[in-house]
Formats: C-alpha cells, structure tokens, sequence
C-alpha cells in the first residue's frame, strides 16, 4: 500500500490542489476586480457561485464516463479542458481497501486548504502586479494561476494508471493481494445492496450523505470566496489580507491530517463527522459575534479546521454500502448535489452583506449551516455494518 501511495498519491494530490486554486482564486480577485469592474457584494457572491450549477449538472454522466473509459484518459481530458478532478474519488476506490481509505481521503482534500493557503500567499504577491504589460493584478491572477492545470493534464495522462493489474511497478503478488482484497469488499458490499442504477440513485442513505454534503459546502465555501475580503475590511493591505488569509487554511491542513489518521485508528466515521462539523458552526459563530476583533479570525480559523476534519470521516461512507459503477454514480450524486452548496453559500452571504452592509448575519447563516449538517449526522442512524456509514 506505501508503494501505492507513492506512486499515485503525489501527483492526484497535486492535481487536485492546482484544481483548488483555479476554483477558489477569484476570492483573491476580488480584493481589486470588484471594484475595477464595479462589482457589488451580490453580484460577487452569484458569480462565484454560479459555477457550482454546471457541476451539479454534470457530475454524474462525467463519473460515469470516467468508469467507462478510464481516469487517466477522463480525468486528463478534464484537466486539459479546464474541469477540475473531484471524480478521483471514485478512482481511489479501485486502488485502496476501506480501512486506508480515511488516511487517503484526508491526504487527498490536504490539497483544498493547501491551496488556499497557497493561493493566499500567492495571489496576494500576483495582484502586485498590477499594471505591467497593461494588465490589472486580478488578471494575471486568473492568467499565471490557470497554466498549471493544463500541463499537469498531460503528465496526468501519461503517467496515472487506471487499474492495480497495469501497474508496472508492483509484483505480481501484491496486484493479486490487492485485486482479492478489492474483489472480496465488492462482493460484500453487493450482498447487501439494491442492484441496479436506479435503486442506488435513490437509496436514502445517498440522500442524507448528499443533504450533509450540501450543507457542509455551503458552510464551506461562503467562507472560502468571503474571508480575503473580510480580512481585508480589518485594514490590511493586499500582501498582508494574503499572508493572513493563509492561517485558516494551514490549520485546516493539519485537522484534515490528524481527523484522517483518527477516522481509520477508530475505524469510526460517524462521531467524527459530528464533531468536526459541530466545531465548524462554533468557530463561525464566534467569528460573527467578535468581526470586528481578532477573535473573529480566531472563531474563522477554527472554523476552517472544523469543517475540513469532516472530510476523511465523510467520503468512506458511500463505499460502505455502494460499488462499481453504483459507487461512481452515488459518489457523483453526493458531489453534485452537495456542490450546489458551493452556488448557495456565496451567493446568500453576498446578498446579505448587500443588504445589510456588515458580514455578522451572514456569518451566522454559515455557522446554522455547519450546525445542520452536524445535526443532521446526529440524527441520522447508523448502519448495520459497524456504524461507519449512515442510513
């Protein structure tokens, strides 16, 4: 499995993080193109948003796709057309037994706060260029930050390997351990369930995990496209909002690592779910009620913490109980249906902030957000098999 690792994680992880910074950058952008292109508080938060419809819409097929022709050539063909690669998790699944797949998880989302954190540090020294060649600093934002995704695409479709039986560099009883392992979880989780498309894309189960992801992303991304201008409202400069706006995010790389390597210790995703969410809602109560303060970006990055522990203990569920191409298609449901989180999240806190001219009851909407979630987990009764799932 370390051979695994090595050979595959790096450059998934890598990709996945290039990916996160193409979608989250614009928050960066903001600082100057808001009002460069006379864009208000409501409109941003649409904008930023609006993104997330397209994949809500095209999730699944693309999923499905990916099971048909491969990850190296669907995930490539994204890459290189400009889509991000969310749908690897249906591809780690061809590779890793449930029991590592908490520490993968975690390792593989370490790249969605790594990249804000990235592209906090970053995109702050970007927008300093504002002006050369006769381009705005956002510009080359958007210009200098998209060109990786594009070359990675190409080594992506070069060196990923779809499947453990094509891997070159494991013996061949290591492919066979690993395909007898995979082939013996498959074959228990199909016991249990519903054959057919249909009936897994209307398993309830599917619809409390997509309902908690829904609003864990709403949570998750109205603080992602609003915390550089929050933190820039407090006084700072660009540089500065950049180096600070990182915070948030290192420490979410570091909940991330330890909720994954406690999720598979335990071997409990449940509880674990529960209480990174229910942390998440704290911090960003706390923030709403202390803005103007540093507690507020205390309460902030606390909340970033929260919400990015929730993932390792979160994406091992549908596995529990789906596989194949019903765990692509459930996988896809979950992340298109939840992604629309990521439409809601900017726009109603962009809309608040319009209305009421501060970001407190916004805050505090993303804060109920993170708390339904984590009630919604609570509520939810556990599985019969072991209370790692969620029925």
């Amino acid at each position: 499995m370390a051979n695994i690792s090595w050979h595959l994680l790096p450059l998934i992880i890598v990709s996945y993080l290039v990916a996160y910074i193409d979608r989250t950058n614009i928050a960066f952008a903001a600082l100057t193109m808001n009002a460069d292109l006379g864009i208000s508080a409501y409109l941003y938060g649409w904008g930023a948003g609006i993104f997330f419809i397209g994949y809500a819409l095209f999730e699944v097929p693309s999923n499905l796709m990916l099971v048909r022709v491969g990850a190296r050539r669907w995930i490539a063909r994204i890459m290189i057309t400009w889509g991000l690669i969310s749908c690897a998790q249906a591809f780690l699944t061809q590779w890793y037994p449930r029991e590592y797949r908490g520490r993968v998880i975690s390792a593989l989302f370490v790249a969605v706060p790594a990249s804000n954190a990235i592209a906090s540090v970053i995109s702050g020294a970007i927008l300093e260029l504002d002006g050369w060649l006769g381009f705005k600093g956002w510009q080359w934002i958007f210009i200098l930050e998209s060109l990786p995704a594009v070359g990675l695409g190409f080594v992506v479709l070069r060196k990923l390997i779809d499947h453990p039986r094509e891997a070159k560099w494991l013996r061949p009883d290591e492919k066979v351990w690993l395909e007898t392992e995979l082939a013996a979880e498959h074959a228990e989780v199909e016991q249990r369930v519903r054959p057919g498309l249909l009936a897994t894309l209307s398993d309830p189960r599917l619809m409390v995990l997509s309902f908690i992801w829904l609003t864990t992303l709403t949570a998750s991304y109205g603080l992602a496209f609003f915390l550089p201008l929050i933190v820039k409202g407090l006084g700072h400069s660009n540089m500065v909002t950049g180096l600070l706006s990182a915070i948030p995010w290192i420490l979410g790389v570091l909940a991330l690592v330890m909720a994954g390597w406690s999720t598979d210790r335990f071997r409990e995703r449940r509880w674990h779910l529960i209480l990174a969410l229910a942390t998440g809602g704290c911090g960003l109560a706390i923030a709403a009620m202390n803005l103007d303060s540093l507690i507020a970006f205390v309460g902030m990055s606390i909340a970033a913490a929260g919400i990015y522990a929730s993932r390792p203990p979160f994406w091992p569920m549908p596995s529990m109980f789906l596989t194949g191409a019903a765990a692509a298609a459930g996988i896809a449901l979950i992340n298109s249906f939840g992604n629309l989180g990521g439409y809601i999240g900017p726009f109603i806190v962009g809309w608040i902030r319009e209305t009421t001219g501060h970001y407190e009851m916004a805050l505090l909407f993303l804060a109920a957000s993170a708390g339904v979630a984590a009630v919604t987990a609570a509520l939810a009764q556990p599985a019969t098999t072991g209370g790692d799932s969620l029925t």
